[in-house]
């Protein structure tokens, strides 16, 4: 059996395309399990998974869970805000106090982009970066190209275009690295002002306007505006956004082809797509939720099985 690279998974940019594969095959064997009338393998019924959240978080954490049960492991959560930390307690610290109680696996979201870097060095388990910042988010980035590769039958070579606040986004990150290590053409859309410099380094092109992008891509991958990790205004009105950068069904219609709707959620319906888009069978987005779990549970198995 072929295994992983990597000992942890902290983001995308430490994986290779073959380590890609292999999690999209195991996934392929864990939907099939979830999709039995006995979901539970008892696959690692002797690892325990701490899930570790600084950061507020209902799919993602929702998601690991189930995956965590599904192979039968023992979990514990932990939330910062009813803590420690809050007492002042350091990340090692709290980590160290956890892993103490004989842990194997450590799921972190954290605030600070590369806390999960840090405490790889530090702490002697595998541990799964479920998010760090503006900095990356790998699980969502693999759920969205498994459900790509799903709908379209392969990732290489297909127009994605990621539209909304990229500049804040780790789903925007970590979703380049993946898409481009797996040979699609990316471009980024969005206002000027949710666009970071130097983006273009990444392999990736600037398309400013909507209708434009639409019409080049094969898949719209539509990001919320992260007003929470805004400290001023990127742009004059959620209104004005809309009109520029939402997609309604009637633009949709416009287009001389059927491009398939992603969403990493949560969606602000009304926003960035119109509810009709979200609920269309252009969109795809609850099938990336169900394949959240699917994958996860193939990171989580591949890791275990490095131990």
């Amino acid at each position: 059996m072929s295994e992983l690279s990597v000992n942890h998974l902290l983001g995308i940019k430490y994986l290779d395309k073959k380590d890609i594969e292999l999690i999209f095959e195991t996934a392929d064997h864990f939907k099939e399990v979830i999709n039995r009338s006995i979901k539970k393998v008892p696959t690692l019924r002797d690892t325990t998974i701490a899930n570790i959240f600084f950061e507020n978080s209902t799919r993602t954490k929702l998601s690991f869970e189930l995956a965590e049960k599904r192979l039968s492991a023992d979990v514990v959560n932990f939330s910062a805000s009813q803590s420690s930390v809050k007492k002042g307690e350091t990340l090692i610290d709290t980590v160290n106090n956890i892993l103490s109680m004989k842990v194997d696996m450590v799921v972190m979201r954290h605030p600070n982009p590369g806390a999960g870097i840090f405490l790889s060095k530090y702490v002697n388990a595998s541990i799964i970066n479920a998010g760090d910042g503006a900095h990356e988010h790998p699980t969502q980035a693999l759920l969205d190209s498994y459900s790509i590769r799903e709908r379209l039958g392969d990732v290489g070579g297909k127009n994605v275009v990621i539209v909304g606040d990229i500049l804040h986004s780790r789903v925007a990150l970590s979703n380049i690295f993946a898409l481009k290590l797996q040979g699609a053409n990316v471009k980024v859309c969005g206002p000027k002002t949710l666009i970071p410099k130097h983006i273009e380094s990444l392999g990736v092109q600037v398309e400013t306007n909507l209708r434009k992008a639409l019409e080049w891509c094969d898949v719209a991958n539509m990001l919320r505006v992260q007003n929470e990790r805004m400290d001023i205004s990127y742009f004059p009105s959620t209104r004005e956004y809309t009109q520029q950068f939402g997609v309604n069904k009637a633009l949709l219609n416009s287009l001389d082809k059927q491009i398939v709707i992603m969403h990493p959620g949560p969606i602000n319906r009304g926003v960035e797509i119109t509810s009709d888009v979200a609920d269309s069978n252009q969109s795809i987005i609850l099938e990336q939720v169900e394949n959240g779990v699917a994958i996860r549970m193939a990171v989580i198995y591949l890791l275990a099985a490095k131990k």
